[in-house]
């Protein structure tokens, strides 16, 4: 793992939305003036791929696709964390798509399987790392119910540089934290609004969605948690929170609709979101987004 890389994982991990034609067809030359904005802002570690980037509703041609793209878009900027996951030959397939683009790391999405065991999670990882040509792995963590002697066993595996912690369980995390390497990066992985609870117990770094639209707010805030100002950092927060919470509404089905909403606002035609993802937001929460983007000078009210 380059320094850069190491770095950059304690910075912002943005985590890009993947654009759609009017086809349906995944359109990643969108994220240009995107990626533009956010590295000129100052995010650290542009991420493909991920859960605003809706793997989950995207084939693994399609991830491929992505991955190779937006590492052409980073380039020489930035490194580049690209996600892997879901079957055991798809990750595979991924890892190596992902190394041969030249991605800086993997970040391996938590199994969906019903019948996941924290020792069958050890092989996969493995398994991935063996696909990997020696790349640093993150583990992406979103249910630490496998307790922390396991996670300290997912942590101890050969490659494991990194943890982004997506549960609401700041005590576990500082459990997890000393029972593994201090080498390990704990990022905290539920965006700015969970960063300063999970920075207080040993987490440095925190993932944002919010950076596809107003990367500026998230370049602050990780600059007042970077410095102690957890009050300021606070402050901003709070300014951005009506945003997370339209996010967080149906089920956090509307997490990357409210995204996708607002970039179409601002201008940037990202295409709808995928089912099971809602689809468009309801007006109650058209209205609330539309304000929040005016309050805050990100569009004009009325121009949405």
């Amino acid at each position: 793992m380059t320094l850069d890389f190491a770095a950059a994982l304690t910075g912002i991990s943005g985590i890009l939305v993947t654009p759609f034609d009017s086809s349906g067809m995944v359109a990643p030359s969108r994220l240009a003036p995107l990626l533009d904005r956010a590295l000129a802002a100052g995010v650290h570690l542009p991420v493909v791929n991920g859960n605003t980037g809706e793997f989950s509703a995207l084939s693994c041609d399609e991830a491929c696709t992505m991955v190779r793209a937006v590492a052409v878009l980073v380039g020489n900027r930035a490194p580049l964390l690209a996600g892997v996951g879901r079957s055991l030959p798809d990750a595979c397939r991924l890892a190596r798509a992902s190394a041969e683009a030249g991605a800086s790391g993997l970040m391996i999405h938590q199994p969906p399987d019903p019948f996941v065991s924290p020792r069958g999670t050890v092989d996969y990882i493995r398994a991935i790392a063996d696909a990997a040509d020696g790349l640093p792995l993150v583990l992406y963590l979103r249910n630490d119910a496998m307790g922390t002697a396991r996670i300290a066993d997912l942590c101890a595996i050969p490659g494991v540089r990194g943890v982004k912690w997506a549960t609401p369980n700041p005590l576990n995390l500082a459990a997890a934290i000393a029972a593994c390497d201090p080498g390990i990066i704990w990022v905290a992985g539920l965006a700015e609004v969970w960063a300063p609870p999970l920075y207080a117990v040993g987490a440095r770094g925190f993932t944002s969605g919010l950076i596809n639209v107003w990367p500026e707010r998230s370049v602050a805030i990780h600059a007042a948690l970077a410095a102690g100002d957890y009050p300021g950092a606070s402050a901003l927060i709070n300014g951005m929170r009506a945003f997370e919470d339209i996010r967080a509404e149906e089920l956090n089905g509307t997490n990357v609709t409210a995204v996708k909403a607002a970039l179409l606002a601002q201008g940037h035609a990202c295409g709808p979101t995928r089912p099971p993802s809602a689809w468009p937001l309801s007006p109650s929460q058209a209205r609330r987004l539309e304000h929040f983007l005016a309050a805050n000078a990100l569009i004009r009210e009325g121009t949405e």
